[in-house]
């Protein structure tokens, strides 16, 4: 028998958090996140309170957890389209349909209860959440960034009407053997003829002193027509500079400034935390920590972050720059390759950047959307 419960006690809060651990823990391409992080969806004063309505699912089959969900009414999100969406996040669940169905009823009749007309997702909270249906890559690790699943995910999840809305696509890439000897020219000559320098900083407490509120302002303006974006908050800006403040290091951080040194792009890459975190769960053991140090220390792999532009930059090429800087920051500090994380199907500038390395598309992820009838979920 199969049933499904709303997470209230704290029992059924570690039960929610610890299912994906348990179902994956033999799996090494599954890369957990930070458990304390996770621990926080379920404060009250969470980062994403003053903007969501949250709900959690725990399945049971024959009394053993069996799966999970969670749905997110991201107010910011629907105000900004026009739309009276759920989101559903964070599921999981054992090779049965049966569990799926009955995680995905309860979520349905949550979302109509809210008076919404759709549920799509993986969504998070924002775009800074792990998003995505893993179709494509299974024998490939996850970056710490996003989630990993089963093959079967996708099968269950499409046998209840849900169809694809959105797909990112990852890569792996590396500095090709023969570079294109026209790129470090011509980053020379966009820097020269826009009268842009490479912006300073002394640590990464300067760095965000000089640049974090512009930063905000930058990637808001350049995301703003992305899917699944929503505008920063002045809590997400906190949790993103307090995560900032653990893991960036300037060598992986490219500024780009104007003449009045206002900011006209910004790029910043992690060290690949995959390998120090899934040993311990995503629990930050005194093991765990000393294998995080050494990644942040001497990284082997990169994963890509956040990468803003100007709009007005945008064809005047500023590519050209980036891809310059990152030819020579993945030579000087060894770096075997780098993950460039999600990049929207449609997002041609951004894919065909990533033809100057040797590169493979090597995974994709999927965002599912499916229409809510006045009848609701059984």
């Amino acid at each position: 028998m199969i049933t499904v419960k709303e997470v209230s006690s704290k029992k059924e809060q570690k039960e929610f958090l610890d299912f994906p651990l348990k179902l994956y823990e033999d799996n090494p391409n599954f890369t957990p996140p930070l458990y304390m992080d996770e621990k926080k969806i379920f404060k009250k004063n969470y980062t994403y309170s003053d903007c969501c309505d949250t709900v959690y699912f725990n399945a049971y089959k024959d009394g053993v957890m069996a799966g999970r969900i969670s749905g997110i009414l991201q107010y910011a999100a629907n105000e900004k389209n026009g739309e009276k969406r759920i989101r559903f996040t964070r599921f999981d669940a054992v090779d049965d349909p049966e569990v799926t169905k009955a995680l995905f009823e309860k979520l349905e009749a949550w979302a109509i209860e809210k008076g919404m007309d759709t549920v799509c997702g993986p969504l998070g909270f924002s775009d800074l959440e792990r998003e995505g249906l893993l179709i494509e890559g299974f024998d490939k690790p996850a970056t710490f960034e996003e989630q990993y699943n089963a093959p079967y995910y996708q099968a269950h999840i499409e046998a209840l009407g849900y169809e694809k809305e959105v797909d990112w696509l990852e890569s792996e890439i590396r500095v090709p053997k023969e570079k294109d000897p026209n790129i470090d020219k011509m980053a020379d000559l966009v820097m020269k003829r826009y009268k842009l320098h490479w912006g300073p900083a002394k640590n990464v407490n300067d760095f965000i002193d000089r640049y974090g509120d512009r930063f905000f302002a930058l990637l808001d303006t350049s995301y703003d027509k992305l899917y699944g974006t929503v505008p920063f908050t002045d809590a997400m800006k906190k949790e993103v500079i307090s995560n900032f403040k653990l893991i960036v290091d300037l060598r992986f951080v490219a500024v780009i400034l104007d003449e009045n040194d206002e900011l006209v792009a910004l790029g910043i890459c992690f060290p690949a935390l995959n390998k120090a975190l899934h040993p311990s769960k995503g629990k930050l053991t005194p093991a765990a920590l000393v294998r995080l140090l050494k990644a942040l220390k001497k990284p082997e792999v990169i994963d890509f972050g956040l990468v803003g532009i100007k709009p007005e930059y945008l064809n005047r090429g500023i590519t050209a720059c980036f891809i310059s800087g990152l030819y020579r920051m993945m030579e000087e500090e060894g770096i075997e390759h780098a993950e460039t994380n999600l990049n929207l199907e449609y997002n041609y500038p951004i894919r065909n950047m990533w033809k100057r390395f040797d590169a493979v598309e090597h995974k994709r992820r999927r965002s599912y959307v499916k229409k809510l009838g006045t009848e609701g979920a059984k």
